[in-house]
């Protein structure tokens, strides 16, 4: 390696260190802590409160972060993620209705023939954890609560280059159960309050049109892609038709499977469920170094919920 790369990956390990320090900077908290009761994760043999290098030559090419409420699988060389599942154990806050409930088939970063190479950082701490990996081109870093409901994970990603990051993510189809499969909707309800300002803190805010992910299965299962210093790359072959609260129509070019994220060095892509996912509240701050916890609602936004059944005009498609 040069010097001139050597100096690179110093800086983006320094990022990536700095955001570690931050963690709660861009995780949103569960909507309660009730929603966590009993939560713990259990990854590369560790388990309770760690905090490790796990060597690169004992991290397998893809291995399962098992939680109470949540699992999911985490490729190592790129830190993509597989088979993200609410595993539906009971908590008063489950939105599953009891049922283990597929979310994300996948969420891949595309590094473009970079890969990750070393040891996996492992910070365990209650119902937390802070997974991070580097290469000579990039740095990931994934967080995750185990919790049944609200902010409960995240992915970052810095490159020596400065160059930005494709993530896409893929939403979960059920093997069996259809009802189970996962997919994007135009939220009727803050299509139908569209330009209007709501309560926020002590000021307002106005509504503007959201896109979630829900099911058939459950009226509470309800969630939502949370980005910062991320953009939604739109899709010329899933336009939707959206009729809005005045009769004209709205064009949306999302998917109803899958979307795609231009997400800068420094950035990250969130994933909130339930009241988080359904709030009024500004878009997060624009941070990608030493940020501070400063988008942290509380409780002060007024959340419009989601309609259920969702209405076969408001679901985007193609679903595929």
């Amino acid at each position: 390696m040069t010097s001139t790369s050597s100096s690179s990956l110093r800086r983006g390990r320094a990022l990536l260190t700095a955001l570690a320090l931050t963690a709660a900077s861009g995780l949103a908290m569960a909507a309660s802590s009730k929603g966590c009761d009993g939560g713990g994760f259990r990854v590369l043999g560790l388990s309770g409160k760690a905090n490790q290098t796990v060597a690169a030559g004992s991290v397998p090419a893809r291995f399962l972060v098992q939680g109470k409420y949540v699992q999911f699988e985490v490729d190592a060389a790129s830190f993509g993620i597989r088979d993200y599942v609410l595993t539906g154990a009971a908590n008063p806050l489950d939105m599953t209705g009891g049922v283990p409930t597929p979310v994300f088939a996948s969420k891949l970063p595309d590094h473009r023939g970079a890969v990750l190479t070393g040891g996996v950082d492992v910070d365990l701490d209650t119902t937390d954890i802070v997974l991070m990996r580097e290469g000579p081109q990039v740095a990931m870093k994934i967080q995750a609560k185990d919790c049944a409901n609200g902010g409960v994970f995240q992915m970052e990603v810095a490159r020596t280059d400065g160059t930005s990051t494709v993530f896409t993510h893929v939403l979960a189809t059920h093997p069996s159960n259809p009802s189970l499969n996962a997919f994007y909707f135009d939220n009727r309800n803050f299509r139908n309050l569209e330009g209007d300002a709501v309560p926020y803190k002590d000021t307002t805010v106005v509504v503007t049109p959201r896109v979630n992910f829900g099911n058939d299965y459950s009226a509470r299962f309800v969630g939502r892609d949370s980005p910062q210093v991320a953009t939604r790359i739109n899709d010329a072959a899933c336009v939707n038709a959206i009729v809005k609260r005045d009769g004209t129509i709205a064009k949306v070019s999302h998917c109803g499977l899958t979307s795609r994220w231009d997400v800068s060095s420094g950035g990250r892509m969130g994933m909130v469920f339930g009241e988080d996912a359904t709030e009024v509240a500004p878009p997060a701050t624009i941070c990608t170094h030493k940020c501070q916890a400063q988008n942290q609602v509380k409780g002060q936004a007024r959340s419009l919920g989601s309609p259920f059944p969702v209405a076969p005009a408001d679901r985007l498609l193609p679903r595929q």
